[in-house]
């Protein structure tokens, strides 16, 4: 039980079963074997009028009858609409086995997999208002909705061991029970996000909505399985991807959790960039395994962690309308009665002293939570992402639903939390510590973590750089994107600005490598990380295979044009964080055993030390302990410097290096060998073109 489960998730199909499961099953001949997939949100989508009935070549029917094939074992739930009728039929008959290879999950069940991975499920989306009626007249998977009675089987199922069905059905028969005492879960998947997730996120969110639509029950059911991964698919209209950063749960050994949005496979796609969502969100997530016992030892905690934001509920403001929700309106003893126009609107001239505006927002509470926005909303749709944030790189959250006037015992500002849970700051206001707009330094878990400076003031830390700002994230949106050559499942490769090899003016030096298009290549996982050692363990090993097989591809493409492969990697651990990337340069094969020599040669003018054992000095600064600088010799021997914290080391160093061996100090310097985009177009394509057979990707 040991191994680590390799886990595909995808978001909602909304209908395309078949294009998924040819998607599945290209995945999986790529970049498998996988154990099982999910398949969050919507897998059917909308189904059809009560009076139309499916077609024999549907492909629900197809499915239901075998003739459509699973290409592995999948689990699918119901996302935000009812499931079509045929579907609810045979569940009703099999207890779940749609066919031999689907399995839908209950509407609130829990489920142990033959690995040994434990699976919860919530189905459906929350609306708190519905009515008894409402909710009596439609049960089940007939409902969209799902209640506080589904929440609470849930948690009432997790307590109990999960006990399929025993069907015919060799490819789920292996599916095993297994009776628990904890509430704990591997997996929750759920249509709805949990209130307060973006709580301490610097992650930018892709849509401003997103903000606020967490709802409290799936944030309870989060508190009592503490699930090390949490999928959820109603990200916004269409769905959008989003991945928070970690967090920790002390009280249960140190156990992390991480929360992904998936955007959909099917339907609807933000402006229109379907394929490239598609490749994105069939990502892989490798590391599940069974649940950790009190006596296990704690996992290495994320370089990358936030604060818990669910140790604490996410406040809620006194409702408005001093009416009872069930007995009507309720006078209190001892308050005054007030004489006020019926409207509930101040008096012409009235002005609230909170926020000193006559036209400022007056709203309930539940409208308030409803309807926040995110302030200078940026949205960007990228290859992989897309960015909503401030100029500042934060979420500004601000009130959207205005009316004329209010009286100050009704202003929103008095009673705002900000995304820490203390007092919203005032319009302007900006956190020393962090730079946020959302909390006061006083609330700022920044500026608790930092102790102060000489002189009695605080300062944090340099604030780190926010995807938007990351000259390596796809979901920047000054991001280079004509000069990407190649995009897998977690890594890109991409041709950097100034490319060491010169390709039109000076392409007929005598050491310029005959690569089509130069050669010089950045490979860059998708993921923010600082470095490649800073991954976290249970997600580093696809981001890292990924990463070998593209050295690989380059190898064999540089020697077909009689060159060899030199790779190098600069992982610093700077106060901001960068992103991890590897450098990939074609040097010619007839100086390929000047290599080594100009870098112990380089190294030695400039202080740089080499380990004698590189692969044990790789180790001493795993989980982000420590900077380092690696190059990857054409023989495949490694040569390895720690960097010093604050000491000094240049990040140009393995260029200087490499431009000393061609020849070439005229290309030290990356600006100096800018070209115009016409120029990088013809680069791409030319490189592109000659690395197609090659590419792992393809």
């Amino acid at each position: 039980m040991s191994a680590a489960v390799k886990v595909l998730v995808v978001g909602s199909a909304v209908g395309q079963i078949r294009e998924l499961f040819t998607k599945i099953k290209s995945i999986d001949e790529k970049h498998g074997k996988f154990d099982f997939a999910l398949c969050v949100g919507d897998f059917f989508g909308p189904p059809k009028n009560a009076n139309e009935e499916y077609r024999e070549d549907h492909d629900v029917i197809q499915l239901l009858e075998g003739h459509l094939q699973a290409p592995m074992e999948c689990y699918i739930m119901q996302g935000e609409h009812p499931l079509p009728a045929p579907v609810i039929e045979k569940f009703a008959k099999t207890g779940g086995i749609l066919s031999s290879n689907v399995f839908l999950l209950h509407k609130s069940g829990v489920l142990n997999t033959a690995q040994g991975i434990r699976i919860a499920s919530l189905g459906g989306i929350y609306e708190s208002n519905l009515s008894a009626n409402i909710m009596r007249a439609f049960k089940g998977f007939t409902s969209p909705y799902f209640t506080s009675q589904t929440v609470e089987k849930l948690l009432a199922n997790t307590m109990t061991s999960s006990k399929p069905q025993e069907r015919n059905y060799t490819s789920l028969a292996a599916i095993k029970s297994s009776t628990t005492p904890s509430q704990l879960v591997d997996i929750l998947i759920s249509n709805a996000w949990p209130a307060g997730i973006t709580q301490f996120s610097s992650a930018p969110l892709p849509a401003p909505e997103l903000a606020s639509i967490g709802v409290e029950p799936v944030a309870d059911i989060v508190r009592k399985t503490k699930p090390r991964y949490h999928f959820a698919a109603g990200g916004g209209h269409p769905p959008r991807f989003w991945e928070r950063e970690p967090y920790v749960w002390e009280e249960d050994n140190a156990r992390v959790s991480r929360f992904v949005s998936l955007g959909a496979f099917g339907g609807e796609q933000p402006s229109g960039k379907k394929q490239r969502v598609r490749v994105v969100l069939c990502r892989v997530y490798k590391g599940i395994r069974p649940p950790l016992t009190p006596t296990s030892e704690p996992p290495p905690r994320p370089s990358n962690a936030t604060p818990n934001p669910f140790l604490q509920k996410v406040p809620k403001r006194p409702l408005d309308t001093g009416e009872d929700y069930r007995w009507g309106h309720n006078e209190q003893p001892g308050k005054r009665s007030r004489t006020e126009d019926p409207s509930g609107k101040p008096p012409p001239g009235y002005k609230c002293k909170i926020c000193e505006s006559p036209e400022a927002p007056s709203i309930s509470s539940r409208t308030a939570q409803k309807g926040r926005n995110l302030e200078k909303g940026i949205s960007v749709v990228s290859v992989t992402r897309s960015v909503s944030t401030t100029a500042s790189g934060m979420s500004k959250l601000t009130p959207a639903i205005y009316q004329p006037g209010h009286f100050i015992r009704d202003c929103p500002v008095k009673n705002a939390v900000g995304d820490t849970g203390g007092k919203k700051p005032r319009e302007g206001y900006v956190c020393r510590a962090c730079g946020s707009e959302l909390h006061y330094i006083q609330d700022c878990p920044v500026a608790k973590q930092t102790g102060p400076r000489e002189g009695g003031g605080r300062r944090g830390p340099p604030k780190p750089i926010a995807p938007d700002e990351c000259w390596f994230c796809l979901s920047n949106p000054n991001l280079a994107k004509h000069l990407i050559v190649s995009i897998g499942t977690e890594c890109y490769v991409t041709l950097p600005k100034g490319q060491i090899i010169p390709t039109h003016q000076g392409a007929n030096h005598p050491n310029v490598p005959p690569v089509p298009g130069g050669g010089h290549v950045l490979i860059v996982p998708i993921t923010h990380y600082p470095t490649y050692l800073a991954i976290p363990p249970d997600l580093a090993e696809p981001i890292i295979e990924e990463t070998e097989k593209y050295k690989s591809a380059l190898r064999e493409m540089f020697a077909k044009h009689g060159a060899v492969a030199v790779c190098f990697e600069v992982g610093r651990m700077s106060a901001k964080g960068g992103h991890a990337h590897v450098q990939v340069v074609p040097v010619p094969t007839k100086l390929k055993n000047a290599i080594e020599d100009a870098f112990r040669e380089e190294g030695r003018s400039q202080g740089i030390e080499w380990e004698e054992d590189p692969d044990e000095a790789l180790r001493a600064c795993g989980g982000g302990r420590g900077s380092y600088f690696r190059v990857d010799l054409p023989d495949g021997r490694k040569m390895v410097h720690l960097i010093r914290e604050h000491g000094p080391f240049s990040i140009q160093f393995g260029r200087q290096v490499l431009v000393s061996v061609l020849g070439m100090g005229d290309r030290y310097d990356w600006k100096a060998c800018t070209q115009s985009e016409e120029e990088d177009k013809e680069d791409v394509q030319a490189f592109k073109t000659a690395f197609a057979p090659f590419d792992p990707s393809l």
